[in-house]
């Protein structure tokens, strides 16, 4: 049996990479994340006769530079991790773009096929490419494929295995004269040093020359305390200082990047020619229509209005069944198991936990099966075109409107769908703003306040203004933490255009069964232990002589029922008050004194934390209404028209809207934010914006 053989697969933004990787092993996939990071890792196995064979699907990047998080992922596993050759995925129709990462991989000294994908669209766009002159050019096996049609993907897959087994190739990665002299003249210096340090670099002494003039932090670090390191740095900072006076730059980085584009575009000139295209070019025109000065932004809120309507309305129908199921195990449960603590346990903790997460799930395949459907089209680059200019005003980036507007529905999926955002600043933004959008869950209590505290004809008006207000005060939110927490010059983003394409829909179906797979993983698991954390402190510690006292009273008043109904809420409002979940209410009412909240709406705003929807449930416990009550219960609005005053309701919806999103939903953050702390972060933000927010509100409406 052969050693399995490991494959980088590199390629820039929508070239296809994950396509090939399909085609190439029959989606025999799994997904998962880079160590440290929420970029997503796919991996692929299969086999090619004797041959076991790892593909490696790494983060597209432009370039090998630090820009974004995946350029960073892609160049640290490139430059540290061991794997045995590269497939660089090329873009045919974009030949001369696409080299320019082509030439910064040759500067690894790795084996390294350069996949032409896309051939037949450069056919039909009248592209040829000479690919037998290419590869002579880069010094590097070049092959025509079609991951879409599936052309040459077996004779990619042999071309792997034959470029492992052959000797390495010298590189014919070559340089302006300029930068050749400089090279020539250091490289030269270290051959005759014959430095023992340098041996133990385990580079060429034309690599650690290149690295010596691109000032790579790593090598500088590694020779700063050698001897050779008094007589190189001189000869070293000479180079440097002809190449700045040549280049009329001080930046290295820039002078190479010159280089760069400059060798892609002789490299492209010398290999490809262009005819009438065989096939009209269907993308400008429908590009006239989709991006067009007026129409575009109307067409696009349409459709992501679909998307929305699809994702809420058509995923409550499952919904349904999904919350009946978990209800009936749940009454089950309580029938057959005789211990009332155990099957409590069982059912509003356990069961209740796994049926919270299950309950979003087709919510999640619906979401992402639209988004991937944008995706795989080429039309979610033109809702970043479209949109970019009116978020940057606010220190976001115009893709940041999918998870934003996903956040009306569950916060859940809109955390998710900011991986859309490449860049790391702007997913972390979009992240924390998230939360402004009012999620479904806390459309409940909206509702109950609004039923209760305002007249009918105007509680339309009221609702929509809510998720209004929210969403403005997410754009401010947003321009302070741009401010503050996130400040500094902005990184450079491309936004590539690329051409529309039939969707795969196999690719599709891979997609949103990983998401819905990483989602039930990610929340799922942190959930389930949350919500028996939540029941244990809300039933214990127990209280046998309150329980005996009211126990009594119930058996001689068991011939009314009102009564008895009575006496069971008075007892589980006492119950809860004294348990542990009630103690943190009371401990912490001084805390939203200012705003007239007592501890029982304290309670709730704690119970909240779980899931929104459990504000108003708490309540009916609280105010000895029981535990099934709901938004529309006319006996809870007129319990708290009695007992909550106007500004203290709009203090406490004002608070509902902003603080921390359910329990799901911030474990997901957490994940997708990169680690813990971010979770603490997102408390103290929300929780201080809500808890001001509520405290203006309250007092505006005093003074009404």
């Amino acid at each position: 049996m052969k050693k399995p053989l490991t494959v980088a697969l590199v390629g820039q933004p929508n070239v296809g990479k994950s396509l090939v990787i399909n085609a190439i092993s029959g989606a025999h996939m799994k997904v998962g994340n880079f160590t440290g990071v929420t970029v997503e890792k796919a991996e692929a196995f299969f086999r090619r006769g004797d041959q076991e064979i790892q593909i490696i699907d790494l983060p597209g990047t432009y370039s090998l530079n630090d820009y974004s998080i995946e350029e960073r992922v892609t160049k640290q596993f490139l430059e540290e991790e061991s794997y045995d050759l590269i497939v660089n995925v090329v873009d045919s129709t974009n030949l001369e773009r696409n080299l320019l990462l082509t030439s910064g991989l040759m500067e690894l000294g790795k084996k390294i096929i350069v996949a032409l994908n896309m051939s037949d669209e450069a056919e039909k766009e009248g592209i040829e490419i000479d690919e037998v002159q290419l590869s002579s050019i880069l010094g590097l096996p070049c092959l025509k494929i079609s991951a879409a049609t599936k052309s040459n993907i077996d004779q990619l897959a042999d071309l792997i295995i034959k470029t492992h087994e052959a000797p390495a190739r010298e590189s014919k990665r070559t340089y302006g004269d300029a930068i050749e002299e400089e090279l020539a003249r250091i490289e030269e210096f270290i051959k005759e040093r014959q430095s023992e340090c340098l041996k133990e670099w385990r580079g060429s002494a034309r690599s650690v020359a290149l690295k010596l003039l691109q000032k790579d932090k790593a090598l500088y670090a590694f020779l700063h305390d050698k001897p050779l390191w008094m007589e190189l740095q001189p000869l070293v900072n000479e180079s440097l200082d002809r190449l700045y006076l040549k280049f009329e730059s001080k930046d290295v980085r820039e002078i190479f990047l010159a280089d760069a584009h400059a060798f892609a575009k002789g490299a492209a000139m010398e290999t490809s020619r262009s005819k009438p295209p065989k096939a009209k070019n269907y993308t400008q025109v429908i590009d006239s229509i989709l991006i067009h000065k007026y129409l575009g932004l109307p067409i696009f809120l349409f459709l992501m209005w679909g998307l929305f309507q699809l994702t809420f309305e058509l995923g409550s129908i499952p919904m349904d069944y999904i919350e009946a199921l978990f209800g009936s195990l749940g009454d089950m449960v309580k029938e057959n198991i005789a211990h009332e603590g155990l099957a409590s346990l069982l059912a509003d903790g356990i069961l209740g936990g796994v049926g919270s997460v299950l309950l979003f799930l087709p919510n999640i395949l619906i979401l992402f099966f639209g988004i991937a459907l944008l995706e795989t089209t080429g039309y979610m680059a033109r809702v970043a075109f479209l949109l970019d200019g009116f978020f940057h005003k606010f220190g976001m980036h115009g893709k940041s409107f999918i998870p934003l507007v996903t956040g009306f529905g569950c916060s859940v999926p809109a955390f998710m769908a900011a991986r859309t955002l490449k860049n790391e600043k702007d997913r972390l933004l979009t992240l924390f703003i998230v939360n402004f959008m009012s999620c479904g869950a806390r459309l409940p209590v909206y509702v109950l306040f609004i039923g209760a505290f305002f007249p009918e004809e105007v509680a339309g008006n009221a609702l929509f203004g809510i998720y209004i207000l929210g969403a403005v005060l997410g754009l401010v939110a947003a321009k302070i933490l741009r401010l503050t927490a996130f400040k500094g010059p902005e990184e450079p983003f491309v936004m590539e255009m690329p051409k529309y394409r039939l969707p795969s829909l196999r690719l599709v179906w891979f997609t949103i069964w990983n998401k819905a797979l990483m989602y039930i993983k990610k929340a799922g698991t942190f959930i389930l232990a949350a919500s028996m954390l939540i029941w244990f402190a809300s039933n214990y510690p127990g209280n046998e002589a309150l329980e005996e006292q009211f126990g009594a009273q119930i058996e001689q008043a068991a011939d009314n029922e009102e009564l008895v109904a009575e006496l069971e809420a008075k007892l589980a409002e006492a119950k809860l008050e004294q348990s542990y979940l009630g103690r943190v209410g009371q401990a912490i009412e001084p805390v939203f004194a200012p705003m007239g909240f007592d501890w029982k709406m304290s309670v709730a705003l704690v119970s909240g934390l779980a899931a929104k929807e459990v504000v108003i449930s708490t309540m009916g416990v609280l105010y000895s209404l029981g535990g099934e009550v709901d938004e529309e219960s006319e006996t809870l609005m007129e319990v708290l028209q009695a007992a909550v005053p106007f500004p203290t309701a709009i203090a406490f919806i004002l608070f509902i809207m902003l603080y921390n999103p359910c329990l799901a939903a911030t474990v997901v953050f957490g994940k997708e934010a990169g680690g813990t702390k971010y979770i603490y972060y997102l408390f103290a933000f929300t929780t201080v914006v809500a808890y001001l927010v509520a405290l203006v509100g309250y007092a505006i409406a005093q003074s009404l």
